[in-house]
């Protein structure tokens, strides 16, 4: 498969300019990371595409060029793509504009949300398979006719050319950027932006970004080839791809400077941030990039960095998962197990300790079988919310100033 030139991707660019699926995305300032990093970050906010993520821009470029080529009488009627949820939305929207129909195979567990999302957009959506790449090896025997098409997430130079406008658009809006940031899922996005930006500006840094659960990318490197990992766990399933393509890592290992990997609690971590300081909600895949911001091993001091958040999909449940870890994380969502004796009033007078030191009591269990347990004795649970450490501190205090037995199970 030849390489993704960056005549190309300003071709591709060409075809966006009156575009109604493809918005062009703004940049904004980040106060709180750029003082964490001592440098200047500003952030693209490609979350704020019409379908919630950068691959809108795949999409249409793809389709862009099958209605080229049905004008020529290619006759294809429809396309069929695999996704655990973002390349469906773009595929599924950018058919519909072009009059094409759509058929996206996704994993069951891919989020709701993004099911739901992906039919309202006019795709017929089939669930196959618990992950990815059993969605993708189904969705390729779906087209078995001449006039239905495999449109790949990222297997595709079409769908790279596309990706590869979010690179001109970045160095449009920050034309002295140092340093951008990308995530690596299946490798389209990084290699379209990865070509356009060195083709323009070379000396300006490419980091890819991948999660400790997800990452394929610094391995396949050392190798010389792609490595495919089958087992993936992390909260960023948008980039839970289990490797890059041929045509993607051709790119990466051209362009691509410095290969991040990030934790899932950093993901968490960064999602919190932007949804307090920033008032932008990301997924797990979208935040990745700007994850790599909190990680000691990092360095951008004095640059201006420009992280793309790809991604603004996140169900409700999800979302309650991440910021649930991360309060724990912050130790302003604290466990606290207080032994008692096993009789009426302790646990108000428990309670109102905790209440005296301002703290909330979200729940409340109370143990009397645990093995360790004299007779007579009992746990009682409890899950508070506090200010921060400091705070869960002074209510550790207060409880230890009395009779009772306490220790913390989310504290280190």
């Amino acid at each position: 498969m030849p390489p993704v030139t960056i005549e190309a991707i300003e071709a591709a660019a060409d075809r966006m300019v009156d575009a109604a699926a493809v918005q062009r995305t703004p940049t904004e300032r980040s106060r709180s990371l750029s003082d964490h990093c001592d440098a200047e970050v500003q952030l693209k906010m490609e979350h704020l595409q019409r379908t919630g993520s950068f691959k809108t821009r795949g999409a249409h470029n793809a389709m862009t060029r099958i209605v080229d080529e049905n004008e020529n009488g290619a006759g294809i009627s429809r396309v069929i793509a695999a996704s655990a949820g973002n390349h469906a939305q773009g595929v599924a929207l950018a058919a519909t504009h072009a009059g094409i129909d759509s058929t996206i195979v996704m994993p069951e567990s891919a989020p709701q949300m993004k099911i739901e999302a992906t039919r309202n957009y006019g795709a017929d959506v089939v669930l196959h398979g618990t992950a990815f790449p059993e969605a993708m090896a189904h969705a390729r025997t779906l087209a078995d006719d001449d006039s239905v098409r495999f449109i790949h997430a990222f297997d595709d130079p079409d769908i790279v050319a596309g990706q590869g406008t979010l690179g001109l658009e970045i160095l449009e809006q920050i034309p002295d950027v140092d340093t951008v940031l990308a995530p690596i899922g299946g490798g389209g996005l990084i290699a379209g932006v990865a070509t356009a930006i060195k083709a323009k500006k070379p000396d300006t840094r490419i980091v890819g970004v991948q999660t400790e659960g997800a990452s394929t990318v610094a391995e396949s490197l050392e190798n010389g080839r792609p490595i495919e990992r089958s087992e993936l766990d992390t909260i960023a399933d948008g980039i839970a791809t289990g490797g890059v393509s041929e045509l993607t890592f051709s790119h990466i290992r051209a362009h691509v400077d410095e290969i991040v990997v990030v934790s899932d609690d950093d993901v968490a971590a960064v999602i919190l941030l932007l949804l307090e300081r920033a008032k932008q909600m990301v997924e797990g895949a979208g935040a990745t990039a700007a994850a790599a911001l909190l990680t000691d091993e990092f360095d951008c001091g004095g640059e201006t960095v420009v992280p793309i958040l790809c991604g603004g999909n996140i169900d409700i449940t999800s979302l309650q998962e991440v910021l649930t870890h991360a309060l724990v994380d912050r130790c302003q969502l604290v466990e606290l197990t207080v032994r008692i004796d096993d009789q009426p009033g302790n646990m108000g007078d428990i309670s109102t300790i905790i209440g005296d030191e301002q703290a909330n009591i979200r729940t409340v269990r109370h143990e009397r079988s645990r093995p360790d347990l004299p007779v007579g004795d009992a746990d009682l649970v409890f899950e508070i919310e506090t200010n921060g450490p400091t705070h869960t501190e002074r209510v550790l205090d207060a409880l230890r100033e009395t009779e009772y037995a306490v220790e913390s199970t989310t504290m280190d």
